[in-house]
């Protein structure tokens, strides 16, 4: 090296968040690009999966977690590793995913995306909800069940029965909206969209105007909780009440 080289602290100087995504993935990278805070550095890897989200299907990605974490720039100090997939988190269950993360990169906090979304839940007191998907029945019912054996009261979820991942990444956010506010109940805390694929983040506002509560989206949550994590507590405009608020 020569000498007299002069270095900073980077870009990333107050953060460093790692993403293990599905291999077919397209929305996430955006999401968090778009309203990740100056000074906080988001990188990502992938790990391997059929375009079809089915049970199936994501369950066995628990044997490429590992590795997809190894590599994740392994030297660059990162201070929080999420799994980046809601659906992939209830079929391995949150233990079995953080494992395997830390079996990759045992320095980093591990945690996944519908982590970020049940702390996203509790922040604002939640125990009833409606659960809004793009998943199939069979997602659905797992989902469902998870939650249930936390000890949320799912009153209602409903899903798009969309097989391709291709085609969650194109479904329309005025749909998205229309489809949330559809589903509330006057007896729900609050307003679930699940699923990173989904453009959610673009209509959050719209959906709590419309019904007055909170509306917890996977990407929205996740960010959020990767940020507590690792220390940051910036307010996000466009992000909701959970930004706003928590």
């Amino acid at each position: 090296m020569r000498d007299g080289v002069v270095f900073d602290a980077g870009r990333h100087d107050r953060a460093k968040i790692g993403f293990v995504l599905l291999s077919m993935e397209q929305t996430i990278e955006s999401d968090m690009m778009r309203f990740v805070p100056p000074g906080v550095g988001v990188h990502f890897t992938r790990a391997k999966m059929p375009n079809q989200v089915t049970a199936a299907n994501l369950a066995a990605m628990i044997e490429d977690l590992a590795e997809a974490a190894a590599v994740l720039a392994p030297d660059a100090g990162l201070d929080v590793l999420c799994y980046a997939c809601t659906s992939g988190s209830v079929v391995m269950g949150e233990d079995a995913v953080n494992a395997e993360l830390s079996k990759g990169n045992p320095t980093a906090i591990p945690t996944t995306l519908v982590s970020g979304v049940f702390a996203a839940l509790d922040a604002f007191a939640v125990k009833k909800l409606v659960v809004a998907t793009p998943y199939l029945d069979e997602v659905n019912v797992i989902e469902a069940d998870y939650m249930t054996e936390l000890g949320y009261d799912v009153l209602e979820i409903e899903g798009l029965n969309i097989t391709d991942d291709a085609d969650m990444v194109r479904v329309a956010p005025e749909y998205i909206c229309d489809f949330a506010i559809g589903l509330d109940r006057p007896d729900a805390d609050a307003i679930f969209v699940s699923c990173g694929a989904l453009r959610t983040v673009d209509v959050i506002d719209e959906i709590e105007q419309a019904t007055g509560k909170p509306c917890i989206a996977s990407n929205q949550a996740m960010l959020w909780h990767c940020l507590r994590l690792a220390g940051i507590d910036d307010k996000v405009d466009g992000l909701g009440r959970l930004f706003r608020e928590k």
